[in-house]
Formats: structure tokens, C-alpha cells, sequence
């Protein structure tokens, strides 16, 4: 089980910084794989919030299993559980399927919230 909750601590959190990459490189094809995509002029500077915020999500996540441990990461994964949880509801509140919604953010959710169990677990 520890190698199963590590391995999957460690693909979330570069999934994540891959995330956070492309909304800093890719913002416009990025926010419509999000789910709800940008429009204007002043969407890039909340796109980069984004890819910034997930980015920084990804690094922290390898630091805290690199140098405090697996507790650590667990409580970690269990508040970051929140973001996907919001990205649901801004996902349906701003138009975007359900299919995005759930399939997406929502079952993002409970797959870290998986992860924080098994590393809680070890």
C-alpha cells in the first residue's frame, strides 16, 4: 500500500504542475479543456492566476512528500481536494457541461481525496 499511495501522491502532484505549465504556455486551449472557456482581453492575467496557483500546487506537493513525509502530504491532498471541489461548482455555474463538471473536476476530487486516505493510511 505505500508504494501505491506514493506513486499516486507523486502523479497527482505532476499532473497538477503539468496543469499549472499549460495554463502559463497554453492559457486560451487550456481554459476550454477547464471546462468554461476565456474570453476578453483581460482573461490571460486570470489564466496565469490559475496556471500559478496549480503550478505552485505541484511543487508543494512533491516538497511536502520529499521532506515531511507522507502525513504531511496526506493533510496536504485533503484541503487541496478543495480546489477540483470548487472547479466543479464554477464549472456548472459558468455554463460548462456536467460531463466537464463531474467527469473532470469532481472525479479529480475524489481521486486526491483517495490519495490523502492511503497516505494517511501508511
Amino acid at each position: 500500500m505505500t508504494t501505491t499511495a506514493y506513486t499516486l501522491a507523486i502523479v497527482l502532484d505532476l499532473l497538477v504542475l503539468f496543469i499549472g505549465a499549460r495554463f502559463l504556455l497554453q492559457p486560451r486551449p487550456a481554459a476550454a479543456a477547464y471546462g468554461v472557456p476565456a474570453e476578453g482581453e483581460g482573461a490571460g492575467a486570470y489564466l496565469a492566476v490559475k496556471g500559478l496557483r496549480d503550478a505552485t500546487f505541484g511543487v508543494m506537493g512533491l516538497a511536502l512528500l520529499a521532506f515531511a513525509g507522507a502525513r504531511a502530504e496526506a493533510w496536504f491532498m485533503l484541503i487541496v481536494a478543495l480546489a477540483p471541489l470548487g472547479d466543479t461548482l464554477i464549472v456548472l455555474r459558468h455554463g460548462g457541461t456536467k460531463a466537464v463538471a463531474f467527469g473532470i473536476h469532481f472525479a479529480t476530487a475524489v481521486v486526491v481525496l483517495v490519495s490523502a486516505a492511503l497516505l494517511f493510511a501508511v
